[in-house]
């Protein structure tokens, strides 16, 4: 069984930043990659970012170059530092982990609005 939380959410103005934390816990062997997504209301789930095991990342075109996942291994965390923030970035922001097994796991969700 593994747990995903994420943190780091809330209310930033255009142009802001904000960095998000997802910290994963319980069985766990190996974490083949973590990634970010995102759902505005309305809207189907967007990938944001995948970090791959081997430090490796991939970023969807909308965030190249604002947004930048990191880790740390040791604390089976992964961060999204979000910069240059626009109205558009405004969903809930989930976290997806993939464990050895390749069972994938949640995160409840950290509300992300970019507003005036």
């Amino acid at each position: 069984q593994v747990q995903v939380v994420e943190s780091g959410g809330g209310l930033v103005q255009p142009g802001g930043s904000l960095r998000l934390s997802c910290i994963a816990s319980g069985s766990i062997l190996s974490i083949y990659r973590m990634g970010w997504y995102r759902q505005a209301p309305g809207k189907l789930r967007e990938w944001v970012a995948t970090m791959h095991n081997g430090g490796n990342t991939d970023y969807a075109d909308s965030v190249k170059g604002r947004f930048t996942i990191s880790r740390d291994n040791a604390k089976n965390t992964v961060y999204l530092q979000m910069n240059s923030l626009k109205p558009e970035d405004t969903a809930v922001y989930q976290c997806k982990v993939r464990v050895a097994g390749l069972d994938d796991y949640w995160g409840q969700g950290t509300q992300v609005t970019v507003s005036s």
